[in-house]
């Protein structure tokens, strides 16, 4: 007989989490009975049919509204106490920082019911620009975490910070996010060749964690026409990235694509893809890319392009300069000058793109969906 597995999440919208959630589904639904929870109705990626969907608060019209101010936070967990003894949920499994601590507050309600909670971002960074949530960051995640049954994060780093900065002291494991290893498209190696422009793509949320202004200030060192980039995301930096470029006389070499479910075919039609973040939980869009056969250029940012690009093995990396690491090529963060040299370095050096795009390709196998998906039910069942 199926256990009831309930998967709490903000929405299915744009995001990394979300990503995931819709990938696991398609393997989740072959073993358990699938419940759903979101807390506004905001869907953009595909559900199974077969999963049960709820939706907390439909009646909200701002985007997570509920996740903005903390006291819905138990107004929240009292619908999903409820829900949970309605559809007498076994396992309640969660992503991200407020559902996390929902899904605590309900374990403590609920004796029989086994909590697995999965943190995607870095905290002591995540909340270090505003001073009341570092220090309500500090006082609610040991509070409400450590009722929690397990944790997973996707990084080695984010698990020593959550133990180290934060006291969480539950179970903590590292699981890796998954790629869909199905996909048959993905750049023939053999056709990179030596051309007279460079096209590079980022995708991501436009805001200042994702620091693409850093794209814009290292393509301005660069000769015109050298280079065309693309821009994937939407934020709230995004008219100020486009101002900057025009101020740089870079605006007609530059397409903002706005948010695109087809970010395999945008993949796929570029040299290279750039992450110029200065934080991440786990850079999907770089796995994805290298699972295309795309190389990759990336900040040394915490947390996840080390782990990708280079096994987790420190690198030196030069002021101005670039690494090149296992996998790809790794600059510091927010070095304009030394992105600048790593996006020259593969517009005349097309061999070295061919490497790392068999390289890349080869290694996004180790996150290949099954594999993760045996991980994380292991985990479910303990």
């Amino acid at each position: 007989m199926k256990k009831n597995l309930s998967i709490l999440a903000i929405n299915m919208y744009y995001g990394g989490a979300q990503r995931v959630i819709s990938m696991l589904l398609k393997h989740m639904v072959k073993d358990y009975n699938v419940h759903l929870v979101i807390f506004t109705e905001h869907i953009n990626f595909e559900i199974p049919e077969e999963v049960e969907l709820k939706i907390l608060f439909p009646e909200s019209n701002e985007r997570n509204t509920v996740f903005n101010k903390l006291k819905n936070v138990f107004r929240a967990a009292k619908a999903y106490d409820e829900f949970i003894k309605e559809k007498q949920i076994d396992v309640s499994l969660s992503f991200l920082a407020l559902p996390n601590i929902i899904n605590g507050i309900v374990r403590a309600k609920n004796k029989n019911l086994r909590t697995v909670i999965s943190e995607r971002c870095f905290p002591s960074i995540m909340y270090k620009a505003n001073k009341s949530s570092q220090l309500l960051s500090k006082f609610v995640i040991p509070k409400y975490y450590n009722k929690n049954d397990a944790l997973f994060s996707n990084s080695i780093n984010i698990n020593e910070d959550l133990r180290d900065n934060f006291k969480v002291n539950i179970p903590m494991s590292v699981i890796y996010n998954p790629i869909n290893s199905n996909s048959t498209k993905y750049i023939d190696s053999a056709s990179i060749a030596k051309t007279a422009q460079l096209k590079l793509i980022n995708v991501g949320n436009i805001y200042d964690a994702k620091n693409q202004k850093l794209i814009i200030k290292a393509l301005s060192q660069l000769p015109k026409n050298s280079f065309y980039y693309t821009q994937a995301g939407t934020g709230v930096l995004e008219e100020s990235l486009k101002a900057l470029s025009k101020s740089c006389g870079l605006d007609n070499q530059i397409t903002f694509l706005g948010n695109t479910t087809q970010v395999e075919e945008h993949l796929l039609q570029q040299d290279c893809f750039v992450l110029s973040s200065k934080t991440e939980g786990f850079p999907n869009v770089v796995l994805e890319a290298l699972s295309c056969g795309l190389p990759v250029i990336s900040t040394n940012c915490k947390t996840g392009p080390l782990e990708l690009l280079n096994d987790n093995e420190r690198i030196d990396i030069p002021k101005g300069g670039f690494a090149e690491a296992k996998y790809g090529l790794l600059i510091r963060e927010n070095d304009a000058i030394g992105l600048a040299s790593a996006l020259d370095f593969f517009l005349k050096h097309p061999e070295k793109r061919k490497q790392y795009s068999k390289l890349g390709y080869k290694r996004s196998k180790d996150y290949a969906l099954p594999v993760i998906y045996k991980q994380i039910k292991t985990l479910l069942e303990e």
